[in-house]
């Protein structure tokens, strides 16, 4: 593998990439399918390779070490950038996922003790009630958009284990915003020019009514704890930490700042989720013998009762499923940083302000790591296959300091969930064949149909 520091510092070179057409270069190609294009230029031109979208020099790294380079060695050189902000920040403003620096490590401390090993037990429970409780909406034989039943699921537990709040009244609401807003950010990702804001579309307006929503429902939020406190109610979610928080002054944080810490943990603390399980359920669907498998395992650990995070330990080939879906299918395909400053990449310069992507969806699926990447087999996932697998070929949560805050939070809810689901069901997929939308996450392009079917254990 290519290391970081193997090549002459005073290389000037750049890296080999696909031709491309004057003012647009390879923007056509890329919006066309761009998880095929990355994965093409991946395999055609190396561990490092460059294109241009939208005006944007992209450099491509596909070498589990460049990746460290970037996430984890020098990872105080590359920072989120310009472009990402400019999607996000319009929605969770400065939140966890934008904010850099002193402020950001703050942030990440404050919101750190939510996803204490010591809280999963409390959020377990959660997790599994509210899975049931949805289960219970199921009918044999009757099709479910299992998409639109994983995101309301997930947004539901987040709210609740995060932030302590029941937000069924909300959730249609909450759920309608979010979706706007990740719609917009979707379209602003795949634009090679911007919009402006100010500009009267139907999408802007939409757009400002989905932050709207999510203004009033952070303002909600905060009042329901602010009159909890009121009462003398002391909390240990997050919303009461962020409350208490003061800084070297003694001064609190801003309803601004702490709308926008809500609003993240609500986005990224359900889509992703939502995006694994549903997945899953897909791939279990097009795979009877993994299914029969899982359904083996549940029945002699659980014999019909609901899961718990003791019995996590005896669920191994659920784990192995949901780590080998999130191989296929990673919900964050790609991470995006811009360099700071001038550096060097194996045998390549890396100018300051250049774009750099590290793609979880191609070294997933990269054979040098992967005996039949394409195959979903959960069974490659032994301890001995993950001694051997290096680090930064498989990294469906990040890695570095900015690795995801929630990454255990997420593989207990996926684990737990899919359990309670298949206890009782196996789910048929009504298309073979999935098709994405990508954006800031790897999203359907449009319902995920299964027909659910009552086991008989």
């Amino acid at each position: 593998m290519a290391s970081a520091d193997d090549s002459p510092r005073e290389s000037t070179r750049r890296p080999p990439g696909p031709p491309g057409y004057p003012v647009v270069g390879n923007t056509v190609a890329f919006a066309r399918d761009q998880l095929g294009f990355i994965t093409d230029v991946a395999r055609k031109y190396g561990d490092v390779a460059r294109f241009e979208v939208g005006g944007t020099q992209v450099y491509q790294l596909g070498d589990p070490d460049l990746v460290a380079h970037v996430l984890v060695h020098e990872n105080e050189n590359y920072v989120k950038g310009d472009r990402f902000n400019q999607i996000l920040r319009p929605i969770v403003g400065n939140g966890l996922l934008t904010n850099e620096g002193a402020f950001w490590r703050e942030q990440r401390h404050r919101v750190q003790p939510a996803f204490h090993p010591s809280m999963l037990e409390r959020y377990a429970e959660v997790m599994t009630a509210y899975t049931e409780r949805l289960l219970d909406s199921w009918r044999d034989g009757e099709p479910r958009d299992v998409h639109a039943d994983m995101m309301h699921l997930t947004v539901e537990i987040a709210a609740k284990a995060l932030f302590d709040v029941d937000i069924r009244e909300m959730e249609a609401e909450i759920g309608t915003a979010l979706e706007a807003a990740m719609d917009h950010a979707e379209l602003d990702a795949h634009l090679p020019f911007d919009v402006p804001a100010w500009l009267p579309t139907p999408e802007n307006r939409r757009f400002q009514r989905a932050l709207a929503d999510l203004d009033a429902v952070a303002a909600r939020i905060l009042d329901e704890h602010r009159a909890r406190a009121a009462r003398g109610e002391d909390g240990d979610d997050v919303v009461s930490r962020l409350l208490a928080a003061r800084d070297d002054a003694g001064t609190p944080l801003s309803d601004q700042q702490i709308r926008d810490e809500i609003v993240t943990l609500l986005l990224a603390g359900h889509e992703t989720t939502a995006l694994t399980l549903t997945y899953t359920l897909h791939l279990l669907g097009r795979h009877p013998d993994v299914e029969a498998t899982l359904h083996e395992e549940v029945d002699a650990v659980l014999d019909g009762r609901t899961p718990t995070v003791a019995d996590l330990d005896d669920l191994t080939y659920t784990e192995r499923v949901v780590k080998e879906e999130l191989r296929i299918y990673p919900p964050v395909w790609e991470l995006i940083r811009e360099a700071v400053t001038d550096d060097q990449v194996g045998d390549y310069h890396v100018p300051a302000g250049t774009t750099v992507a590290v793609q979880p969806w191609v070294l997933h699926r990269d054979p040098r790591y992967f005996e039949e990447p394409e195959a979903f087999r959960p069974e490659r996932w032994t301890t001995a296959f993950e001694r051997e697998l290096p680090p930064f070929a498989y990294f469906p949560f990040g890695g570095g300091p900015r690795r995801c805050i929630g990454d255990r939070f997420a593989r207990l809810e996926a684990r737990l969930v899919l359990a309670t689901v298949a206890r009782d069901w196996r789910l048929e997929p009504v298309a073979d064949e999935l098709s994405f939308s990508p954006s800031i996450t790897l999203r359907p392009d449009g319902p995920v149909e299964m027909v659910p079917r009552r086991r008989q254990r």
